[in-house]
């Protein structure tokens, strides 16, 4: 995670583009590519989503990385730890949602 955060502020610093992403605009940006990726799978039934072919598959991989680029950059407004917040909301959500299913 740390050499991704390194290798996307290089990115935006070697083409000037700090002044566009604050944290409303990445947030923004965010939902646009999620938006994408949803697109893909729009139509589908879901059980065509589970299987899919090569270019629909390079196509998911693509917005995927979009979904993460902008989220990683948004979380490093913040200096939060994408990888370390998730795992803090599952330890939150097992508490919140038991394995026995009990709520």
């Amino acid at each position: 995670m740390k050499k991704l955060q390194e290798n996307l502020a290089q990115f935006v610093k070697e083409r000037n583009w700090e002044q566009f992403h604050s944290p409303k605009n990445l947030a923004m940006a965010l939902s646009v590519e999620t938006a994408e990726l949803l697109e893909i799978f729009q139509w589908m039934e879901s059980a065509e989503s589970r299987e899919v072919d090569a270019p629909t598959r390079q196509h998911i991989e693509e917005e995927v990385g979009d979904v993460m680029i902008y989220l990683t950059m948004l979380a490093g407004k913040f200096a939060i730890d994408p990888i370390a917040a998730a795992h803090k909301k599952m330890v939150g959500n097992a508490r919140k949602y038991p394995a026995s299913g009990e709520h």
